[in-house]
């Protein structure tokens, strides 16, 4: 004959009666659980898992007396055995990472499916960590990585040379840049001698063509 498996102790944290008593007639369900305590608020949520070191705390987000997050930061200083699963309406991205990083082990939205409960409870109390489906989903894309920025094209071009190969790509002559920058006719000259050498152009007409492919010259370019 084998033993039977411990039972896990659950606290209950929500400012709701109606909804703590729900939950308790849930929980009540499953051979393995028992509730040893109910808080309603934030403050008491961390007297109350001070005072019965439960396995397992179920914590409300939004609470009178000290909000859920502040409350699971300071169980989990005080008290590391115990296991905050975050059960809450707020499934906004700002909570969630919180929530983790004040040492929850999971996080669950209010609604979720009775065996989905159950199994978070179950898996933080073996020191696992789970998150609700929808938690997830929005979990993965907030951390998902930036899309990388657009390669700027020719990354050895000074700016003034950048300018000038846009107005080169657009027609215009040295001496209309030379006009439109303000800048002496050998300064110009010498900085479109200096773009040909970086690009590998052989003349203007190669640079033109450079210059449009990679996107610069604008409408006004492509148009001529």
């Amino acid at each position: 004959m084998t033993d039977a498996a411990p039972v896990i102790r659950v606290l209950i944290a929500d400012d709701h009666a109606s909804f703590r008593a729900g939950l308790r007639a849930l929980l009540g369900t499953a051979p393995d659980l028992a509730v040893v305590g109910e808080a309603s608020t934030g403050g008491e949520a961390v007297t109350m898992a001070d005072r019965l070191q439960p396995d397992v705390v179920l914590m409300d987000v939004n609470m009178p007396g000290g909000d859920g997050i502040v409350a699971t930061r300071r169980i989990v200083e005080s008290a590391p055995h115990v296991a905050i699963v975050v059960l809450t309406m707020d499934a906004g991205d700002a909570s969630i990472v919180s929530a983790l990083r004040a040492g929850a082990r999971g996080y669950v939205l209010k609604g979720a499916q009775r065996t989905e409960l159950l199994r978070a409870i179950r898996a933080a109390a073996a020191g696992e960590a789970i998150l609700g489906p929808g938690v997830a989903r929005k979990l993965a894309v907030y951390l998902a990585p930036a899309a990388p920025l657009p390669l700027r094209p020719f990354p050895d071009l000074t700016e003034r040379e950048r300018e000038i190969l846009e107005l080169v790509a657009r027609g215009q002559s040295n001496a209309q840049i030379t006009s439109r920058l303000v800048l002496s006719p050998t300064t110009v000259r010498n900085h479109v001698s200096n773009i040909y050498g970086k690009l590998g152009a052989r003349d203007r007409a190669e640079a033109i063509v450079m210059a449009r492919e990679a996107g610069l010259g604008g409408a006004e370019g492509r148009a001529g």
